[in-house]
């Protein structure tokens, strides 16, 4: 196996959104201790790529059949290999996570569990949006608690978070069959940004942010609405970079100006990525 096999099946391209999701967790603990935070990037990247790599695993087959070029049916990994490396993966960020307290640990432990079980489920139950939605709630809730405590604003802000993916996540569902069945279900986008917005309506540079945030969702509604050969997959990677945008749009909120700048580099270093990786 080699290096590209081993990113794209992590798809590293990606990684960027989850680094901004401990900045944000971080803040909306009230606190931003670097050292605390790079620890949790680290736990996080290893929960993401171990989720990622199992979620090949779980999907061998039916890859087999749809998406022939992942690496698994083009032969480039055995499966059994993809499961092994994915569960050790999520057994070091569960480790990690308890060298940062024992409520860490356990959020850790949660995280997991939800990331095998979309990975498991994700293709038999209309309800994979929302297990993937909770997967990232829970990066803010083990950020907050890695470096301080959790507090309203962590859970409110990873509510708001779990609302978007789910979002995002239905429209990946579609990926697959290159449409979109229904569109009902998108509206669910519109409560993250006015969570967003409301978090962040006195600070000149969060609204700007927030107006990025906007434009990125309208431009992912227009390429799903469209339905044209190609926009379900170009609506999904631009919405996987919004992630970004609304950790950002939080950090400005809360007064972390150099934080929130650093947090929309995320935004444009995913999208960079994904030219190199698959971002999905």
């Amino acid at each position: 196996m080699n290096l590209q096999t081993f990113l794209k099946l992590g798809r590293v391209s990606n990684l960027p959104t989850v680094w901004t999701n401990a900045i944000a967790g971080a803040v909306l603990a009230g606190v931003t201790p670097i050292g605390q935070i790079l620890v949790v990037c680290l736990a996080l990247t290893l929960f993401y790529v171990g989720g990622m790599w199992l979620n090949d695993a779980f999907d061998a087959e039916i890859d087999a059949r749809e998406r022939a070029n992942r690496p698994i049916p083009m032969g480039q990994v055995k499966v059994t290999t993809v499961f092994t490396v994915g569960y050790a993966m999520l057994a070091v960020a569960i480790a990690l996570s308890f060298t940062m307290g024992a409520l860490a640990g356990v959020i850790g432990i949660a995280l997991a569990s939800a990331v095998v079980l979309y990975d498991w489920l994700h293709k038999r139950t209309v309800l994979s949006p929302l297990i993937m939605g909770v997967t990232r709630f829970l990066c803010y809730l083990l950020a907050a608690a890695a470096v301080a405590k959790i507090t309203g604003s962590a859970v409110w802000g990873g509510l708001g978070l779990l609302t978007y993916i789910v979002g995002l996540t239905y429209a990946a569902k579609q990926e697959a069959y290159d449409r979109l069945d229904r569109a009902w279900p998108l509206a669910v986008l519109a409560l993250p940004l006015l969570f967003g917005l409301s978090q962040t309506w006195s600070n000149p540079l969060g609204l700007v942010i927030w107006g990025a945030l906007a434009v990125v969702i309208a431009v992912a509604l227009r390429l799903l609405f469209r339905r044209n050969r190609g926009d379900v997959p170009k609506a999904v990677v631009t919405l996987i970079a919004g992630i970004s945008l609304y950790d950002a749009v939080l950090i400005a909120g809360n007064g972390f100006t150099l934080l929130a700048i650093l947090t929309v580099a995320g935004f444009g270093l995913t999208l960079l990525l994904q030219r190199a990786v698959a971002g999905t």
